[in-house]
């Protein structure tokens, strides 16, 4: 096996000004002779030349480590450059430089360390860990801190510098796992021979690692495609060894990550419904879902894992909308691949703290079928697909989901839908259903818990799932002996009153109808 570049950098706005940059001037990068005379020979001869010997490469690196360390202590990542987002000409470029020479500076070198950290897992006999860790233990060296410097200027920041600080520290750092250390052993060099892996202390890389993640999971948090933008390279480098998967997954990520298909999902099937999608909305929608499906490969080996993607049924629903939706073809196919591998998923080899509830397949192809994941597999299987992996998948999905359909009530059915908090208009949304079932919305234990959660979803943000508990309540309220004195006192009444008044029309119809199911003895006779 032959090492690979992991993730692409684009490239610079002003990367057209790198060749203009005039070291000796710049007296706050605080460059020695040696070290000024190291980046002009940079210059001149091909990267592979600098980095043939292992103790010219690592002086490479520290002196570009140090231009980032000195040029964002002096402000560099918030200048003019920082506002630049789209490719300048050679003029604009040098404008730039002299308006801002330590914002392109940065620039320089995160641009250079990535094509530095690229070369060396390109089975080079010099590599990352023998560039970026020293001592006999293999110890991260200090100067990464300038990455995560760039990183925390936060809003302010400069978008090319924090993505690309960001992935240049991922690709160092991944290094040090001892999953990826296994894996290099059997690496073959562009010679054909074996790479010498040098020991790495995974213990030195750990902190900076959670560090990273924090800062990943925190872009995911925002509601700003660009925003999540930024983390996506470095975050696709996570997901290549387990211990950094297991750690974006401790730092919350799965949730986030779900939440952003969700959201990224309806941003982009709204633009085709009105034909203005973007092939960038697209393909973070793709690199997202790509990021969700790696982290199904833990699900057999960690609870914590299972527990994560079965919180809430958010990532089910995500990825259940996605394929809903079918945005492209290759975002269908990972988002299939992700949902066969929690509908597959077992709890063998790691069962979960004692007491804890069983989280296995059966878990997920519940909440896929309160999802309506069979409905949009029934239009999968009506496609005419090319790739073979889409259709064994559709095939598989819809076998295990039919076995599992059959062993459920149409209550059983209901009350997942009902408690996954992702309610759809279909048959268990109906007149009939209730004049059978409003009794079982009682309980076992007789305190009304389904109706609860229904009352609940009335303050949900999507409206549909908002009209649909409208809907439920007010037929509950016509079929169930006393049930508008029961919805009365759980607050429902109160709940829905402020929906009446809603933007959405058909929320607000369906808010009208509960509220005169709850205040009339015959609401149907009213006009």
């Amino acid at each position: 096996m032959v090492a690979t570049k992991g993730p692409a950098l684009p490239p610079s706005p002003v990367a057209l000004a790198f060749p203009h940059i005039q070291w000796d001037p710049l007296g706050s990068l605080r460059l020695t002779a040696q070290e000024t005379a190291l980046l002009r020979m940079a210059e001149t001869n091909p990267i592979e030349y600098t980095l043939a010997d292992s103790r010219d490469a690592s002086m490479y690196a520290r002196v570009l480590l140090k231009l980032l360390a000195e040029a964002a202590a002096a402000g560099a990542v918030t200048g003019e450059v920082s506002k630049i987002t789209t490719s300048c000409t050679e003029e604009q470029a040098l404008d730039a430089l002299d308006a801002d020479p330590l914002g392109v500076v940065v620039h320089y070198a995160i641009t250079k360390l990535h094509s530095i950290i690229s070369t060396l897992m390109d089975g080079s006999s010099v590599t990352v860990s023998t560039v970026f860790y020293v001592g006999k233990d293999g110890v991260l060296v200090d100067q990464w801190k300038a990455l995560l410097r760039v990183l925390n200027k936060g809003g302010k920041g400069d978008a090319f510098a924090q993505s690309g600080a960001a992935l240049c520290l991922a690709l160092i750092l991944i290094t040090s796992c001892p999953s990826v250390q296994q894996q290099a052993k059997s690496m073959l060099g562009k010679d054909g021979k074996p790479v010498k892996v040098r020991p790495v202390s995974y213990t030195s890389a750990v902190e900076p690692l959670e560090a990273l993640t924090a800062w990943i999971v925190s872009q995911l948090k925002s509601s700003s495609s660009q925003t999540v933008g930024l983390a996506i390279p470095a975050m696709s480098a996570l997901m290549g060894p387990t211990e950094s998967r297991l750690l974006f997954a401790a730092s919350g990520g799965i949730k986030y990550l779900s939440r952003q298909l969700r959201s990224g999902g309806k941003k982009t099937s709204k633009a085709e419904s009105q034909s203005k999608t973007s092939s960038a909305s697209v393909q973070q929608l793709y690199e997202l879902t790509f990021c969700l499906w790696t982290m199904t490969y833990e699900l057999n080996g960690s609870y914590s894992i299972r527990a994560d993607f079965a919180k809430d049924g958010a990532a089910v629903q995500a990825l259940t909308e996605l394929v809903t939706i079918a945005p492209r073809e290759k975002v269908v196919r990972v988002a299939l691949s992700a949902l066969r591998n929690l509908a597959t998923c077992t709890a063998n080899d790691d069962t979960g703290p004692a007491g804890t509830p069983k989280v296995d397949s059966s878990v997920f192809l519940t909440d896929m079928i309160a999802c309506r994941l069979m409905k949009a597999i029934e239009f999968l299987r009506d496609r005419q697909f090319t790739d073979p992996d889409i259709l064994d998948d559709v095939d598989t999905l819809h076998k295990l989901l039919m076995e599992n359909y059959k062993e459920m009530s149409r209550w059983e059915v209901y009350k997942t839908e009902v408690e996954s908090g992702h309610l759809q208009w279909g048959s268990t949304h109906t007149e009939a259903f209730f004049k059978e079932n409003a009794r079982m919305m009682e309980g076992p234990d007789g305190d009304f818990k389904l109706l609860k959660v229904l009352i609940a979803l009335l303050s949900s943000k999507d409206e549909d799932v908002a009209a649909i508990a409208c809907h439920d309540i007010g037929e509950f309220v016509r079929h169930y002996p006393n049930g508008r004195a029961i919805v009365k006192r759980l607050g429902a009444k109160e709940m829905v009153m402020p929906l009446i008044e809603h933007d959405n029309v058909e929320l607000q119809r369906h808010a009208l109808q509960c509220v005169s199911k709850i205040m009339v003895q015959h609401w149907e006779y009213v006009k």
